[in-house]
């Protein structure tokens, strides 16, 4: 049932009269989770989204419009534990929190600039008036250290958006500066997700030992993270089995595309960032190609319960502080390299073992992931697990799935392999290559002549 607009307006009264603020994205207790609009403030009939390992923008309503604060400021970000970053980022952390907001409401966002440089804030992808584009010296001057600007426009799309500096975007960028911007429809009768995530995909540059990214690297990125973090300190997305889920990723790395890929489900694309694609243009997948500079956004039924992989299928991308001049240990025993990283993860030495001996550098993490249910997971960067469970009381973390008797693989027992036939005795050597010959000389060729 839909409120009068008088009503709307004395209870909009009421709200600023009592100085009415939305709190922080608790993602169970967000007001307008599952719930019809609240009287009085603009935009809150929708499912709130759910940013893993970070945050949605608070807000207040002033005289009908929504107003946010963005700082731009120097954060400490750990991207996982015994990796520290001093970075740039927005309101104490990396990357900045998404701000949420509905296709009509009228905005307001004050950036107040705590840097040591002057900065901007551009809203990508979003049809803003000229001067409010945040691009410096083009549409407006900077942001000078210690001053507050004022961006206001109201919201004339719905979609999935993303926010940035357009000054000095190698540097601000490389440190961490940005974040999300979702916009819901409004009046529109489409379906509302049961869950809605962000993820917004970055890269850089940690040398060992060293906590300040390298803003001056063009290729070779050794920090590849799900909303500033990697595996294994990547939250899960957790649904319910039948769920509708929603999955919104940008991609605000320096030169790379990501190939986001979902294990167990197939997901329709519905969205970029230019719009909604219609229902006979979408498409079903596994993987979605995230170019640099866009959004994508994945729709799936949570159908199959488990566990499952969402990660970059680009397979350095899965990867931490990768390094380019190590031994290649291809065809070398390593019996112990689980256990050896599992002790460097317990604060002991990387290598341990099989005559390896090797100091962790300070401020650095292994390239491999962490533990799992089934031993150590040799995963990093860019991955996280989606958990699909029958019954959840709460979307907390239900830990790791229990799966049914008979529904594992495991090794295959003599009596298996004997009554379907499977011969695994090895198989002879294959014999040495033939020495390559001398081709021929070729026969000349004469053209014209005798």
């Amino acid at each position: 049932m839909r409120t009068s607009w008088p009503r709307i307006a004395s209870f909009a009264i009421l709200a600023v009269a009592l100085g009415y603020w939305l709190p922080a994205s608790a993602e169970d207790d967000h007001p307008g989770h599952d719930q019809p609009a609240a009287p009085g403030v603009p935009g809150t009939d929708y499912t709130p989204v759910v940013t893993p390992n970070g945050s949605t923008l608070p807000w207040q309503v002033v005289d009908g419009i929504k107003v946010f604060h963005l700082v731009a400021e120097e954060v400490r970000h750990e991207f996982a534990p015994g990796l520290i970053g001093r970075c740039w980022g927005y309101n104490g952390q990396v990357h900045g929190p998404t701000i949420e907001a509905v296709e009509g409401d009228r905005i307001r966002i004050y950036v107040t600039n705590r840097l040591p440089a002057p900065t901007t804030v551009h809203w990508h992808g979003l049809h803003v008036p000229n001067g409010m584009d945040g691009v410096s010296g083009v549409t407006q001057r900077s942001i000078e250290p210690g001053e507050t600007f004022r961006y206001e426009f109201t919201l004339t799309q719905h979609g999935t958006f993303m926010y940035h500096p357009h000054h000095d975007e190698m540097v601000q960028m490389a440190l961490g500066m940005m974040g999300m911007f979702v916009v819901h429809p409004r009046g529109r009768a489409i379906p509302r997700p049961d869950r809605d995530f962000v993820y917004l995909l970055s890269e850089w540059k940690i040398t060992p030992g060293k906590e300040r990214p390298d803003p001056n690297e063009m290729t070779d990125f050794n920090v590849v993270t799900f909303n500033g973090k990697v595996f294994p300190a990547t939250a899960p997305l957790v649904a319910k089995r039948g769920d509708l889920v929603r999955i919104r990723i940008g991609n605000l790395s320096a030169t790379d595309h990501h190939p986001i890929h979902l294990h167990g489900h197939s997901f329709r694309v519905i969205e970029t960032d230019g719009g909604e694609i219609p229902e006979a243009g979408r498409w079903p997948e596994t993987t979605v190609l995230v170019p640099v500079g866009s959004t994508r956004t994945v729709e799936f039924i949570a159908e199959r319960a488990g566990d499952w992989a969402f990660h970059c299928h680009m397979t350095h991308h899965t990867m931490n502080q990768m390094g380019h001049d190590i031994p290649n240990l291809v065809g070398v025993d390593q019996t112990a390299f689980d256990q050896a990283v599992m002790n460097a993860l317990a604060g002991g030495k990387a290598g341990e073992g099989n005559g390896m001996s090797m100091d962790m550098p300070k401020n650095s993490i292994s390239m491999l992931g962490g533990p799992g249910p089934f031993g150590f997971i040799t995963m990093g960067g860019m991955f996280t697990v989606l958990k699909v469970r029958e019954d959840l009381k709460t979307y907390e973390d239900p830990g790791w799935y229990a799966h049914p008797d008979g529904t594992v693989a495991s090794p295959a027992s003599d009596e298996q392999l004997r009554r379907d036939g499977i011969d695994t005795a090895p198989r002879p050597s294959p014999a040495a290559p033939t020495p390559m010959t001398t081709p021929p000389s070729a026969p000349e060729h004469h053209h014209g002549g005798k």
